[in-house]
């Protein structure tokens, strides 16, 4: 990657993504050494700017920054960092430095706790006794809470709508999972459609 550390004094800012849920999580800077080792260790490295050295987020808290890919912008002096963020980012305990009032890209984290589900089963799971039952339940399910949807829309209250709306999504996601198939899959099909 031909970064140009040279236009900002030896520092580049790097904004921080979560890969799962595409919100942006922190802004930091690197020079050339926390480059360097954020690449050979996979986790994300800072050069402090108040410290004045560099800084290996999770140092400390154990909130690791786990390195999923890493884009250079179109003027090589800004990188985007997507990464599967462990605990919290902010210092201040919250999940992004930037004061949003929910995630609004909740559906790729509750996809990634599905998958999670799927790979690593508990006996306690609804999702995994929604498996065990087979395709069969889980089609049934996302044609059962559909038609509950259009009911809510039709003679229910808008609270009964979402909770409608989001049982039909948990179970859509399930059952693409069921399929080992993605969101990623609907929206590539989604946008090639748009064109």
């Amino acid at each position: 990657m031909n970064i140009d550390f040279t236009k900002t004094n030896g520092l580049v800012p790097v904004i921080i993504q979560d890969e799962q849920t595409l919100e942006v999580l922190m802004l930091g800077y690197m020079n050339q050494e926390a480059y360097d080792k954020t690449t050979k260790e996979q986790k994300v490295t800072f050069f402090s700017r108040t410290k004045n050295r560099l800084w290996t987020k999770g140092e400390e808290s154990g909130n690791f920054l786990n390195v999923k890919s890493i884009s250079l912008d179109c003027d090589n002096d800004t990188l985007l960092i997507k990464v599967n963020p462990i605990g919290a980012t902010c210092h201040t305990g919250s999940r992004s430095c930037f004061k949003t009032d929910y995630n609004q890209n909740f559906i790729f984290k509750l996809a990634q706790i599905i998958t999670d589900r799927y790979e690593n089963p508990t006996a306690d799971s609804y999702v995994n006794k929604l498996r065990a039952k087979g395709l069969n339940k889980i089609a049934q399910k996302v044609g059962e809470e559909g038609v509950e949807t259009v009911i809510a829309a039709l003679a229910e209250t808008e609270t009964d709508l979402i909770n409608e709306a989001s049982d039909l999504v948990f179970h859509l996601l399930v059952l693409l999972k069921e399929k080992n198939l993605s969101l990623e899959h609907i929206a590539k099909n989604l946008e090639s459609r748009h064109q």
